[in-house]
């Protein structure tokens, strides 16, 4: 008869064994991740109405700003045959038709002087960065040539050329636009265009007598217009040699299209930027002029973004996305600790805690909308921490452990909001804190007897 110290002892019941509670954890975890989708969508709504709201304001004080001029558009004339039949004769009868046409010829050299004043509007809890951008440009034409169209100068009428800027945002022009060619002025006026498929909006002078105007082989040009913007200022390059040098208050640019401003001569410090730019005619594949149809060259402009660069939802929508992390290791802590010390947890406590992590995020972007991301991240993570600490000491009766959780709650939200802060290392510090968490896990683990 074997003794009661030679006996097996009772096997513990599955629902009671480590494998049954972890995993309802993990089901848990899974099932928290429907919440904390919600909270990623409520992210995404409050950022497209931000989108709405910044969109309202640059349409009212003005929208970015595209500048392709100014270019010399000159009218001539060509004879087309067309055949008719006669009715009479029913014979075909050879007809010359007149048809007016346009050549557009680039300036030689075209220089522009841009000094933009910044600022940033608040609308409700939305901001947008919006400028005024006084620009100067100067520059000069050479003698249209029309031979290599084999063009006869009889066909070409000088005196009904005109000078034609494509640009956007003509309500945000803030005074007359006149230009100083050869001497003479001559005022813009707004153009309608029926093609539907360009975005841009045309300025043009009236008739200029250009066998008047360009009596030199090269004709002096000048003129100044000012801006109300917003987002970005692009130009085209169409001098054969086109220099910009701009001016701004503003201390983030982001120097955008074909071509970057010279690095020896570009700065940027806390008062703003200047950035200077130079493209030869060899530099992009157009010619300086171009016969009928005046192509769209925007792929060749160049210029400046003024966008404000911390996005908040982007920083909330970033560290949503560690949520699941967060109420993983969390729930993790706290099995280990069920584990190690035997003391119980019900099901319903993680799901308190697990509410509360995904509070942090609703807290999180709430207050980051009257604040920083930072204060708000402090604010919010301190709350959490807090709640999550008082609720174990009940929890795990004691202080030694709640004291654990707090620290460990404190570590993991300030790696997450390093990991936030970083860009071209967020990669590689988030993989070491993440070895380095699996390898306290497996040491503190390694002691526990799983068949229980």
């Amino acid at each position: 008869m074997e003794t009661p110290e030679n006996q097996n002892p009772a096997p513990t019941p599955f629902f009671q064994s480590n494998t049954a509670k972890m995993i309802m954890v993990g089901i848990l975890t899974f099932v928290l991740l429907i919440p904390l989708e919600f909270v990623k969508s409520l992210i995404t709504e409050r950022s497209l109405r931000q989108e709405e709201v910044i969109a309202e304001i640059n349409d009212k004080w003005g929208e970015s700003v595209y500048f392709y001029g100014p270019i010399l558009k000159i009218p001539y004339t060509v004879f087309e045959e067309t055949l008719s039949i006669n009715q009479k004769t029913n014979e075909t009868v050879k007809q010359q038709k007149a048809i007016t046409k346009y050549a557009y010829f680039f300036p030689e050299d075209l220089k522009a002087k841009s000094n933009v004043t910044t600022k940033v509007l608040n609308r409700n809890n939305y901001e947008s960065a919006v400028y005024s951008s006084k620009m100067n440009f100067e520059g000069q034409y050479i003698q249209p040539d029309f031979s290599s169209k084999n063009i006869p100068a009889e066909a070409i009428q000088w005196n009904k050329a005109t000078i034609l800027i494509k640009t956007t945002n003509l309500k945000s022009i803030k005074d007359e636009v006149k230009i100083n060619l050869g001497g003479t002025k001559f005022t813009f006026e707004p153009v309608y265009s029926s093609n539907l498929n360009d975005s841009t909006q045309a300025l043009e002078t009236g008739f200029i007598d250009l066998k008047a105007i360009l009596k030199t082989d090269k004709t002096n040009f000048g003129f100044d217009i000012t801006y109300n913007g917003s987002k970005q200022i692009k130009m085209m390059p169409i001098g054969k040699t086109t220099q910009l040098s701009m001016q701004s208050n503003w201390s983030s640019p982001s120097f955008t299209g074909n071509f970057l401003p010279d690095d020896k001569t570009k700065k940027i410090d806390a008062n703003g930027f200047t950035a200077n730019w130079k493209v030869l005619h060899i530099n992009r594949a157009f010619s300086q002029q171009f016969f009928e149809n005046l192509p769209d060259l925007g792929t060749y402009a160049f210029g400046v973004d003024f966008v404000i660069p911390v996005n908040q939802y982007q920083q909330n929508e970033r560290a949503s996305k560690y949520g699941f992390l967060v109420i993983g290791l969390t729930f993790l802590i706290f099995f280990l600790i069920q584990s190690i010390s035997k003391i119980r947890i019900h099901i319903f406590q993680y799901s308190m805690i697990g509410l509360a992590l995904i509070l942090f995020y609703t807290l999180l972007i709430s207050i980051t909308e009257h604040s920083s991301f930072m204060k708000a991240y402090l604010i919010a993570a301190t709350a959490v921490i807090t709640l999550i600490s008082l609720y174990s000491i009940s929890i795990l009766k004691g202080s030694r452990f709640p004291l654990f959780i707090a620290g460990s709650l404190t570590g993991l939200y300030t790696f997450i909001y390093v990991i936030i802060q970083l860009e071209n290392y967020a990669l590689l510090v988030g993989s070491i804190g993440l070895f380095s968490i699996l390898a306290a896990v497996m040491y503190f683990s390694r002691k526990i007897d799983w068949n229980k």
